[in-house]
């Protein structure tokens, strides 16, 4: 997405970038970016948070509004969790509870399955 941003602003078209990786999109260099440290794929707040997700939209339009200068990143002021720890457990998958997710994985594939063969 950095790459594309930046092919549309040099055609005229205003962009800004939400995301999580701020070393890659900052390294591709677009010219508005607002940094979500939140885990990837939720780069506009947590599920079902409305009022964060709008905060997050709003600041970003805000961004595209107002920022002249290429090269530009904000930093969003929401955080994932109080937890400042969230990052080691996030998607973690370790001894003691690959059995569960496995089995987790399992009974999601079988109802996919399921659902596709009706």
């Amino acid at each position: 997405m950095s790459l594309v941003a930046r092919y549309l602003e040099e055609h005229g078209l205003s962009t800004v970038i939400l995301g999580s990786a701020r070393d890659i999109v900052e390294y591709c260099g677009v010219p508005r970016f607002l940094f979500v440290d939140f885990p990837l794929g939720n780069p506009c707040g947590q599920p079902w948070d409305r009022e964060m997700q709008a905060d997050i939209a709003n600041t970003a339009v805000n961004l595209l509004a107002t920022v002249q200068q290429p090269r530009t990143t904000e930093v969003a002021h929401h955080q994932w969790t109080q937890d400042p720890d969230w990052r080691r457990r996030y998607n973690y998958v370790g001894p003691e509870n690959a059995a569960q997710l496995r089995s987790i994985g399992d009974a999601r594939r079988q109802r996919q399955a399921a659902a596709k063969s009706a």
